[in-house]
């Protein structure tokens, strides 16, 4: 990944009549990855998207795409043109078909495919079959569901090939196996080198995909980094989830030299360890003692664990003190 962002956005904020849009955000998109914005509706997802697109002039700060002021006309042109954007509800033609959507697109976008334009439809209709819409090219836009016009403004975004991806919420108004066909896809642009801006308020699009998180809450960044540097700064120590023939036999860790914390809620245990050298003490202690152990495993906290251990802890100076939630 590059050093320099593709996308920066330096203390902006943006209101509207008084309501706060985003408040001091700041947020960088490294050059091949995925970046994540997750936050709750009304976090300031979707105005962070139109800021960077220059579709909105914030009252303070600095955006800067491919390094190029998207407000600067001139520049925004540029921008425009190297950005692939889906909306979270995306603007189609619905008297149009499907085909006529992306070809106007393909104007817009400058595609030529000579006097028949047999070749630039070639290139829409393989755009469009990425996404499993190509069947229904020939509809009117207008007879589609939520999901096809979702999957043909996908299409349309990847037409002339971008180097940046802003998604707004794309899984929206998708059947789960759709949806998980879109952010495999997302997945492998990004292995080609694309830039992608994802935001999305669901937890689980987020685990494996993103290379970088951006938690939002009331417009402002809590806390950015890759999840594993985010976990690591939230449960510095090893956690272990041991499960026994008899759970409350393992109640006895909790008294054990190294033991930060155990929890059991009647099932299996969860406890905290100063290091993970002492796993092994710990299993060899609950044999000697009777326990019947039928599960010792190292354990992740997960992506969701880790969005409302951030909700909870507030801003991100509060956890760089390097202390569990």
């Amino acid at each position: 990944m590059s050093a320099d962002p593709v996308l920066l956005l330096d203390h902006v904020a943006v209101s509207f009549a008084g309501v706060v849009g985003l408040a001091d955000l700041s947020l960088h998109a490294p050059a091949g990855a995925v970046t994540v914005l997750l936050g709750p509706n009304g976090a300031g997802k979707t105005t962070a998207v139109r800021v960077a697109t220059g579709a909105l002039h914030p009252q303070q700060g600095r955006v800067r795409i491919f390094g190029l002021d998207p407000l600067d006309p001139a520049q925004g042109q540029e921008v425009r043109r190297r950005c692939g954007v889906v909306a979270a509800k995306p603007a189609l033609y619905d008297r149009l078909s499907g085909i006529d959507n992306l070809r106007y697109a393909a104007r817009l976008y400058g595609l030529q495919g000579g006097r028949s334009g047999a070749g630039t439809d070639q290139r829409l209709r393989e755009a469009a079959a990425l996404f499993g819409i190509g069947s229904a090219l020939d509809l009117r836009v207008g007879g589609y569901s939520t999901g096809m016009k979702t999957r043909l403004a996908l299409a349309r975004a990847v037409l002339h090939d971008p180097d940046l991806l802003l998604l707004d919420e794309p899984t929206s108004g998708l059947d789960p196996e759709s949806g998980q066909a879109v952010l495999r896809l997302i997945d492998e642009m990004a292995a080609t080198g694309k830039t992608v801006v994802l935001c999305t308020h669901l937890l689980l699009e987020a685990e494996g995909l993103a290379d970088q998180v951006v938690i939002l809450d009331a417009g402002r960044d809590l806390i950015t980094g890759p999840p594993e540097e985010l976990v690591a700064r939230y449960w510095p120590h090893p956690v272990v989830m041991l499960e026994a023939e008899r759970p409350e036999a393992l109640d006895r860790v909790a008294a054990m030299e190294g033991v930060r914390s155990y929890e059991r809620n009647g099932g299996p245990a969860i406890v905290e360890l100063d290091r993970l050298e002492r796993v092994p003490d710990v299993v060899a202690a609950l044999a000697a003692g009777g326990a019947r152990l039928t599960g010792v495993v190292p354990r992740k906290p997960t992506l969701e664990e880790l969005y409302f251990a951030v909700r909870r802890r507030g801003p991100s100076e509060q956890a760089a003190q390097g202390t569990g939630p």
